[in-house]
């Protein structure tokens, strides 16, 4: 038997709460429903904190029940099939749930799988990623530790989540061992499957200053295919302009691997989504392309911006606001302008605040010049934007997102 709902939002994650959040903000009488499995909640920004360190990986995670709206129903269970043309969502117990407008909010896949041996080599062996909660420990632990020669921090092809973060593992740690007088002895190397450093180009310059600084060798159009975490051995596919791409063979005695991303499975294979996976959506209001009762907001979405919290802050509201206005029978009016914000942890008390919008538009939120690393930054990223997170946007408070 079908269940009917006014507005049904798939993922409780940050995308999901917040932009029910802000629908209640305009309007209690709301009915909305949240489809969410999970009964922890992560405040996913923090581990980069957390793997140098400075945050315990219990301060990044809280019961899902805890951060639930008052008034949003919550469906615990799965997703597996969209069938749009008919307003329903079938889910794996067999249930079938009939809507009136459905949010799409279930975040990317972080595709472990798809790099040979990983999954069995993670957690020891001088193997770690800060895009795991239980793993950020384990960074820590060995930067600390770190006796040998060979750290190696990887970046696959994008999108990925939060762009800078395999860059912020990398400068933390390197922070830590030059002021524990280890670096001077090191190879510390960063191997990037794109083939720059940073997509948006005012940023470069300053990062290169910490690559300098620190002696990072930037070895770009390396993709990690394999890793053996016993020989600690990494393997990388090499691609270059007039030639085919190779394989070549690295060693380490640390390796920090950012896996590959992409859209779930039952989103890829659904009606909703475009060739390349992701829900299809209108880059500025964010309603579907196709159907317009449907809407995206976050990782999972088709837009062409960095997949960030920041990103999620500023969407919510315009999700939120041209939802009521599909139901009135108005056309969507705000616009996303694809803010999104990357606060680069280039050393232990100092970030450049990087933010920026569609096409590379540098966007600062605050009246100084964003490419500069300052201390400032450091405190709103390590004191401020948790409560902000927690405690504002999870609430429907619009704060700094310009509506």
């Amino acid at each position: 038997m079908d269940i009917a709902k006014q507005i049904l939002i798939v993922g409780g994650g940050a995308g999901g709460i917040a932009t029910a959040t802000s629908l209640l903000k305009r309007d209690r009488s709301l009915d909305i429903t949240i489809i969410e499995p999970s009964d922890d909640h992560y405040y996913q920004p923090g581990w980069t904190m957390v793997g140098a360190g400075i945050f315990s990986k219990e301060d990044t995670r809280r019961d899902t029940l805890s951060v639930w709206p008052s008034g949003v129903t919550r469906i615990k269970g799965e997703v597996e099939k969209f069938e749009p043309a008919k307003n329903l969502v079938k889910l794996s117990d067999g249930s079938s749930i009939k809507y009136e407008t459905l949010v799409v909010a279930c975040g990317l896949k972080l595709d472990w799988d798809s790099i040979e041996g990983l999954n069995e080599a993670l957690g020891k062996n001088g193997v770690t990623s800060n895009y795991r909660y239980d793993l950020a420990p384990y960074t820590w632990k060995l930067v600390q530790e770190m006796k040998g020669k060979e750290a190696i921090f990887t970046q696959p092809a994008m999108p990925i989540k939060c762009a800078g973060a395999p860059q912020k593992a990398m400068y933390l740690s390197c922070d830590h061992w030059l002021r524990n007088n280890k670096l001077s002895d090191m190879n510390v190397s960063f191997c990037n499957a794109g083939p720059v450093l940073f997509g948006c180009a005012p940023y470069v310059p300053p990062l290169m200053e910490y690559v300098k600084k620190y002696g990072i060798s930037l070895d770009f159009s390396h993709n990690l295919i394999k890793i053996d975490g016993e020989n600690k051995i990494a393997w990388f596919k090499v691609s270059s302009e007039n030639a085919d791409p190779q394989v070549v063979e690295k060693k380490f005695d640390m390796i920090h691997v950012c896996p590959p991303q992409c859209a779930p499975d039952f989103i890829k294979s659904s009606p909703i989504s475009n060739e390349a996976g992701w829900v299809d959506v209108n880059q500025e209001t964010l309603q579907h392309t196709k159907f317009p009762n449907i809407f995206g907001i976050g990782d999972v979405t088709s837009t062409p911006n960095a997949k960030t919290a920041a990103a999620v802050r500023k969407q919510a509201p315009i999700v939120a606001s041209n939802i009521l206005s599909v139901l009135k029978g108005n056309n969507p009016t705000p616009k996303y302008d694809g803010y999104g914000s990357c606060p680069l942890t280039v050393e232990k008390g100092k970030i450049i605040l990087a933010e920026f919008g569609y096409g590379g538009k540098v966007m600062p939120t605050f009246p100084w010049d964003s490419t500069k690393p300052r201390r400032m930054a450091w405190f709103l990223k390590k004191s401020i934007l948790p409560t902000v997170y927690w405690s504002v946007m999870l609430k429907g408070r619009e704060w700094l997102t310009g509506t």
